[in-house]
């Protein structure tokens, strides 16, 4: 009997692919997400080998939230802003280990790329999922040319592309250009992310819930009032859910895109705006989430209609299942939103 082989799908292939699907389109966005995934590459090597080449541990600065800075997160960041610098297309980045914009050798390059270079490096030392985040908008039109601040302050709506990379028991990336989303593995004994899953969707209802509950006497009536639904033991919904926090975002809701439930970063007492950041965490995970069937609201409204006022603006998340979301915002609106602690 003969066995066939299913042909492999590099991420280069299926990007030259789509692209050929768009007339007119000129590679630049392409070439763009290309150069992530080469930088994702270095990245997972070295993330796969910190043990023994002396890059784990804090390097002894702070970012600008005041966060130590691991050394794999300064490696991350400078690996994935020269990727983006060398191709010529990228006139800034904004990234979590910077203060403000940084701008690139091609002032008139059309993308502006949002990183959080390595999201959950507090896991590093342990041996815990980490992961990478970009977000990508088109540069808009001007007749001073010159780079602001205000250049990058767009919603999250305006993405033209964005996605995350997942080091795990294997290394992951998956993007959204607005048709969906498309998963791909690195495959080692070929250098190569290979296709995994095009057309990617979310349940849409899940029984896990994932959230810090050491943080439950900061928040609001209503929140509480959902967690306890989550635990109450219903055969018939399906509860009680499962807990399930691996505070490692990208390895959340990678975990949530493929079983369901919902992820919650919500408002506290310590973090009235929230804690995780609206322009490179919240705004490239609600784009892949969107597409692949989820829901992601700051408790009220839709996380990709908020119109940024800072390129490092926190916000609440509520991120998953349909269904999940759903019930998690009418608990919110049933409940006085005032916080306890």
């Amino acid at each position: 009997m003969e066995i066939k082989s299913k042909k492999l799908v590099t991420l280069d292939e299926y990007i030259i692919q789509s692209q050929n699907k768009f007339p007119g389109a000129t590679g630049e966005l392409s070439q763009l997400l290309r150069d992530i995934g080469l930088a994702a590459k270095i990245i997972s090597r070295e993330v796969n080998k910190a043990g023994i080449t002396n890059i784990l541990g804090v390097h002894g600065s702070t970012n600008v939230h005041g966060e130590s800075v691991k050394r794999l997160d300064i490696f991350a960041d400078q690996q994935l802003i020269s990727a983006l610098d060398r191709s010529l297309i990228t006139c800034m980045v904004i990234s979590e280990e910077n203060d403000g914009i940084v701008r690139l050798n091609s002032e008139g390059g059309k993308y502006i790329v949002y990183l959080d270079p390595l999201d959950g490096s507090s896991n590093i030392d342990v041996n815990v999922s980490v992961g990478s985040i970009f977000s990508i908008y088109m540069r808009q039109p001007r007749y001073d040319q010159n780079l602001v601040e205000e250049d990058s302050l767009q919603p999250g709506s305006r993405q033209v592309a964005a996605g995350y990379v997942l080091y795990g028991s294997s290394t992951i990336l998956a993007y959204t250009t607005g048709l969906g989303v498309s998963c791909f593995t690195l495959d080692p004994s070929i250098g190569e992310f290979v296709l995994s899953n095009s057309g990617f969707k979310i349940p849409e209802k899940g029984t896990i819930y994932s959230i810090n509950e050491g943080s439950y006497n900061s928040w609001s009536q209503g929140l509480k009032k959902y967690i306890k639904y989550c635990q109450e033991d219903d055969p018939e919904t399906g509860r009680p859910y499962t807990a399930r926090y691996i505070g490692s975002m990208v390895a959340d809701i990678h975990r949530t895109l493929v079983k369901g439930g919902i992820f919650i970063y919500p408002s506290s007492s310590r973090y009235p705006n929230g804690k995780l950041r609206l322009m490179y965490e919240c705004n490239p995970l609600s784009f892949i989430m969107e597409q692949a069937g989820g829901t992601a609201i700051d408790g009220k409204n839709r996380i990709m209609d908020i119109r940024p006022e800072a390129i490092h603006q926190r916000v609440p998340i509520y991120i998953g299942s349909p269904e999940n979301v759903k019930m998690a915002r009418s608990f919110l609106e049933k409940y006085e939103e005032e916080t306890v602690g």
